[in-house]
């Protein structure tokens, strides 16, 4: 830490002496266009990220940031407009490969480069690529299953192997089935079965669901994310199978996949990296003819009983690391302003010289910290894959403990329980990644308990009631407003119009359209 002191020092004189001298100078600032396919918790820490990272460096970056929706056609417009409005170069994470690859081409074609993140596009088409390899997360997690298989006693049968994959036309899904596959082949103790998914819990449930009654129930079951997994736990609640399936999930989010883990609901979950701060470097890289390398790989960690606490008290501590940045990015940028429009109120320039030493010191420390738990990260994944990897490692002994749910709130509450709910779900309907977990805490209730009282009181699950709250929204807006329909979609917090549209017919026996003409 003594160190630091020289540097930080040394930074403030030439701050402080810019300021006072008025230095008119201006420095490059880049503008960094971020197209991303989709929402969600994962996608949302890699924002917060590369928010954190705009003056992480030495030169200053904006970043501006937009969601496609899981819409290609969306998000090929999307690009047209970035690329139209000044950026010096665009990160992408390509919704479907083929068709956003064309779009990318266009992009170059001005001159701009291209990151590709996450989901790299077709033909290898842009500047660089980064992102995690999703093989090596199917590889590591078809290894963990066959730890747990060994440790498994199944005489007499075969232990079955369930993979839900999510939706087979987007590369992370191909990828993570491949190298699942590859360490299944040739396992002639264990029975493995792939069904394809859709990302959606709903889909994986009612896929395991379908599995138990028809005699299959599958011993370890391993989806492409948590958010799947919470739907195969919710199958295995429903069918009182608990304790009996192995669930292992993809992303491992603090609050989703780590908490999962810790409440025995899953085994393990793997890590996928987000390093929002690496995609600014190799951008800036780019951008300052600086070498780097076309293809980066970010490697995970997988997540096991045994190293949840450490893993989420990492997570946890990066993210609010992050917060603390963009927060003090926020008050430096403040502080500017306020000097300059006060120059000559001499007590406001010293109280913002101030602020500004405050607010550099604290910066700093921040960035020392956020490094510390980068390089620990990194430590536990080389150790990690040398262990799980070792064919001769020690079989994992594994414990669950499964947690007791209580008992419902009597019936005498059920019309003050109601009213809560109605008031949580209008609340909150406009997210569509609103999970059940989320919805059940506004009313103090698990999801289990959640599932169960709201089906003993309108007959329908929480999901079912949910969506027809949403349609019944919908209709009113519809009727009420001059809104689209793509823009009543989404304000009633469904993903895609197109859903919108079936689940309107579904309930109504016509489109929405129909109630326009």
């Amino acid at each position: 830490m003594k160190r630091l002191y020289p540097s930080v020092m040394l930074y403030l004189i030439i701050l402080i002496g810019t300021l006072l001298t008025g230095c008119s100078e201006s420095t490059k600032t880049y503008r960094i266009g971020v197209s991303q396919c989709s929402q969600g918790r994962w996608r949302e820490k890699v924002n917060q990220e590369m928010l954190a990272a705009q003056h992480l460096f030495e030169h200053d970056v904006e970043v501006v940031i937009a969601d496609s929706y899981d819409d290609t056609e969306w998000q090929i417009r999307q690009i047209d407009s970035l690329a139209n409005s000044g950026i010096d170069l665009l990160v992408v994470a390509p919704n479907e490969a083929a068709p956003i690859a064309e779009a990318v081409k266009k992009v170059m074609e001005k001159g701009v480069p291209v990151i590709c993140f996450d989901r790299n596009a077709e033909k290898n088409g842009c500047t660089a690529f980064i992102g995690g390899s999703n093989i090596e997360a199917g590889q590591m997690m078809g290894n963990y299953v066959l730890t747990l298989a060994g440790g498994q006693n199944a005489a007499g049968r075969k232990l079955r192997v369930m993979e839900i994959t999510g939706l087979m036309n987007s590369t992370p899904a191909q990828a993570r089935h491949k190298g699942f596959a590859e360490v299944m082949e040739g396992r002639e103790e264990l029975e493995y079965v792939c069904r394809e998914g859709n990302w959606s819990s709903d889909e994986a449930c009612r896929m395991v669901t379908e599995a138990i009654e028809a005699g299959e129930k599958p011993d370890i079951v391993f989806c492409h994310n948590d958010g799947m997994a919470t739907g195969v736990y919710k199958a295995v609640v429903e069918t009182g199978t608990e304790g009996q399936i192995q669930i292992l999930g993809i992303d491992g989010m603090p609050g989703e996949g780590l908490e999962y883990v810790k409440l025995g609901h899953q085994v393990g979950t793997y890590v996928y990296p987000t390093h929002g701060e690496k995609i600014i470097r190799l951008a800036l890289d780019i951008l300052t003819d600086r070498p780097y390398e076309t293809v980066n790989l970010l490697h995970g960690i997988l997540v096991t009983p045994e190293n949840v606490d450490l893993v989420t008290a990492t997570s946890e501590e990066m993210m609010a690391q992050g917060n603390d940045l963009i927060t003090m990015q926020d008050k430096l940028e403040e502080y500017f302003g306020l000097y300059n429009s006060q120059q000559k109120i001499l007590v406001g320039s010293f109280v913002t010289i101030a602020l500004l030493i405050l607010a550099v010191v604290l910066m700093w420390l921040a960035i020392v910290k956020t490094r510390r738990a980068l390089h620990e990260r990194q430590t536990m994944h080389e150790e990690q894959t040398l262990f799980y990897t070792n064919p001769d490692s020690r079989t994992l002994r594994q414990v669950f403990e499964t947690p007791q749910e209580e008992l419902p709130a009597p019936r005498s509450q059920d019309t003050i329980f109601a009213e809560t709910l109605n008031e949580a779900i209008r609340r909150n309907m406009a997210n569509p990644n609103l999970k059940m977990d989320e919805l059940g805490e506004s009313v103090g209730l698990s999801r289990v308990q959640l599932y169960r009282k709201v089906k003993a009181i309108t007959g329908l699950t929480p999901v079912e009631l949910l969506r027809q709250m949403r349609l019944q929204q919908g209709y009113v807006l519809l009727t009420t407003t001059t809104k689209t329909v793509n823009e009543i979609a989404y304000e009633v917090g469904f993903g895609t119009p197109g859903y919108f549209s079936k689940c309107f017919k579904q309930q109504y026996g016509k489109y929405p359209t129909d109630l326009r003409t």
